[in-house]
């Protein structure tokens, strides 16, 4: 049985992904096979495993800081917000249903949805020497605590020791553990084993008075005092993380900040160049003059065709198109928002059955004729005629991955853009999954990392006109990796290891990786 650790925090946000990626880097480096786990999340950013289970992208990030496949286990639910309190749950990687807060506690977590994080906890227990565990939100919400299934009654089915976690830059550090600790019932506090501070900026001998108030309140060590790390150039994990990046960047890229915006991780390949500056838009008045604008994928085209309506940016980027002065680029939600309608004759995506009217800047439908989806990593190329920013890539082959329930059906005049198939499966047929129009500079497509190709990237770049001739694209993952290190090296310097070693039971691992 695997040794185990888990992170819970005094609330979102307060840096426990970043921790438990690191630590899984850290322990990876030392030799351990280790897997991360979290019962529960709810984010609109999410990525397909090779055997075409969707799982959110920080899970698999954490494995990828792990150097394992990411695996349905490691994220057994997936909670997809659609709106007006509704959310999609994505149980063991594939859609289940469509249900408001208030069901989803009364009718699913303490039944099927407890069944199934207790089977994929225990499935990873059995295959890794170490799991590490993530918390969801708070540690302690008095109007869940007897329903949660992400956070205590998962450290009691793993047996796992708890550090509680508490972001000190935010300010209320400490009253945040203290009253995360007493709200907590008994049993569940003995589980707690330590505290991590977390964001510190400063001088730490300034923090030893509050550290030995909290020890001697509680009883409880402080485990580490973890620096603020700046700027991480890791995957967003939703949008509450959303910011504009290198602000004196020569390429201007707009991504239109949908209400229910998705997998707008779509874009952070342009940021990790820093000529390329990637700002996010909500408004006419902030639109401006870009070299290119992206429609990111949306959870729900429907409300995200209104609310482009509601912002007056519907007849703003029409207007964009008709002045020629940059491109329009889709991915997956924003290509069905480009197409002329779409149709939903079941209201699996909008309120009601009913057709909507889209931009019409390429001449696309999108049908939603059933409540499955497609979750799949592909490779696709482009083939026939292109538009100039893509040109001279024909022949060349890229990855990506889709996540789609609608089926995007092309018009005369659509021009089909790309390609593609099942990745490894060279038996399977090649299927349009993009289209531009040779009336305006409009592309769109229904593949997932599009821009996570570097020489796609360098590309479109270099197309985009005068002063970017000189950009060159990185690969995501050599990023990634670094800060990932980076992020390890932080924990082994600021952590007392040796006593979170002794809490795991942490034997020597099986086999030694040079670091």
């Amino acid at each position: 049985m695997a040794s185990t650790l888990m992170f819970q925090g005094t609330a979102s946000y307060v840096g426990k992904t970043t921790l438990v990626a690191g630590m899984c880097r850290l322990l990876a480096n030392m030799g351990y096979r280790v897997a991360p786990f979290k019962a529960q999340n709810m984010s609109l950013n999410s990525y397909v495993t090779t055997d075409g289970f969707e799982i959110a992208r920080a899970q698999a990030l954490q494995a990828f800081a792990a150097g394992v496949p990411p695996s349905v286990d490691m994220n057994p639910i997936l909670l997809k917000p659609k709106g007006k309190g509704v959310s999609q749950i994505v149980l063991r990687g594939k859609p289940y249903m469509d249900v408001k807060a208030g069901s989803y506690y009364d009718e699913f977590a303490l039944d099927l949805g407890l069944r199934v994080v207790r089977e994929s906890l225990e499935s990873l227990l059995e295959r890794f020497e170490v799991v590490i565990i993530e918390g969801a939100g708070s540690a302690a919400e008095p109007n869940l605590y007897d329903r949660d299934i992400a956070n205590m009654r998962v450290a009691k089915i793993a047996g796992s020791p708890v550090l509680l976690v508490a972001d000190i830059d935010l300010g209320g550090a400490f009253a945040s553990l203290l009253g995360t600790l007493d709200i907590l019932r008994a049993e569940d506090r003995a589980l707690v084993k330590g505290f991590i501070i977390n964001k510190f900026r400063g001088e730490l001998s300034l923090l030893e008075p509050a550290l030995k108030f909290l020890r001697e309140t509680t009883g409880k060590r402080v485990v580490g005092v973890i620096p603020h790390l700046g700027d991480i150039r890791l995957p967003s994990e939703d949008s509450v993380s959303i910011a504009n990046i290198n602000p004196s960047g020569r390429v201007d890229v707009a991504v239109i900040r949908l209400s229910s915006i998705s997998n707008f991780t779509d874009v952070e390949s342009f940021a990790l160049n820093p000529n390329v500056k990637v700002r996010y838009v909500a408004s006419v008045e902030d639109l401006g003059r870009p070299h290119i604008v992206v429609i990111p994928g949306s959870k729900n085209t429907v409300a995200d065709t209104e609310w482009l309506r509601r912002t007056r940016l519907f007849d703003a980027l029409r207007a964009y198109a008709d002045s020629g002065v940059g491109w329009i680029v889709g991915i997956c939600g924003g290509y069905e928002i480009l197409g002329k309608r779409i149709v939903d004759p079941y209201g699996i995506e909008g309120d009601a059955p009913g057709e909507y009217k889209a931009l019409g800047l390429l001449d696309v439908v999108t049908v939603f004729r059933k409540y499955e989806k497609t979750t799949r990593l592909v490779e696709f190329k482009f083939e026939g005629e292109s538009p100039d920013i893509v040109k001279g890539l024909e022949g060349a082959r890229f990855e990506g991955y889709e996540i789609r329930m609608g089926e995007v059906v092309l018009g005369g005049g659509a021009l089909p853009l790309l390609k593609a198939r099942p990745k490894g499966r060279v038996d399977a047929p090649w299927e349009v999954a993009g289209a531009w129009s040779n009336t305006y500079k409009v592309l769109g497509t229904s593949v997932h990392g599009f821009f996570d190709n570097p020489p796609l990237v360098a590309r479109i770049l270099r197309a985009l006109g005068r002063g970017t001739r000189r950009v060159t694209s990185l690969r995501a993952e050599d990023v990634w990796d670094s800060e990932l290190n980076r992020v390890a090296e932080t924990i082994r310097v600021n952590m007392d290891l040796k006593y979170v070693f002794r809490l795991m039971g942490l034997r020597r691992p099986t086999r030694t990786v040079a670091i």
